[in-house]
């Protein structure tokens, strides 16, 4: 069964409107994410409702998904679901009041995640314990690409 809640916060040297800047930049998450490799934005400028074709890619293989954007509040909260798995993506900012800001970036699941997903992650993804895994890391790589960028040169 998969966790409900996988998620890793970062306090970040930046405001949130440069922290969101980068986060929300969904078009730039195949330069962050160590697994989406591309999101393409349906549309004009991304917000609630936006739909998103996502590529990801572990070694050898690759996968599409497609997502919804379901809460967009800036520099403050930006949330996606992926109807393919029952996944929601979340990051939360928050405004530490000294300059900094905390990302926190969740996998949500209510309940599990799809038959479908649950099938191809254990044939193809090294079960579902080897995958949740690989996201926690994926997550904190991705937390640190964004402060990378959102943090400015000292």
């Amino acid at each position: 069964m998969a966790k409900e809640l996988i998620t890793a916060s970062r306090t970040i040297n930046a405001s949130p409107a440069q922290v969101w800047a980068v986060a929300s930049d969904l078009k730039g998450m195949g330069e962050r994410s160590p697994q989406c490799k591309k999101m393409l934005v349906l549309g004009g400028e991304p917000g609630t409702g936006t739909t998103t074709i996502n590529l990801n890619k572990r070694g050898p293989l690759f996968w599409p998904t497609w997502s919804k954007v379901t809460q967009w509040t800036p520099n403050e909260l930006l949330e996606w679901r992926i109807p393919l798995n029952r996944s929601h993506w979340r990051y939360e900012l928050t405004d530490n009041g000294d300059g900094t800001t905390t990302l926190t970036e969740s996998r949500i699941v209510k309940g599990n995640t799809s038959a479908l997903s649950r099938g191809l992650v254990a044939a193809f993804l090294g079960g579902n314990d080897t995958f949740e895994a690989e996201m926690e890391q994926g997550i904190a790589q991705t937390l640190a690409a964004i402060a990378a960028t959102a943090e400015p040169a000292r």
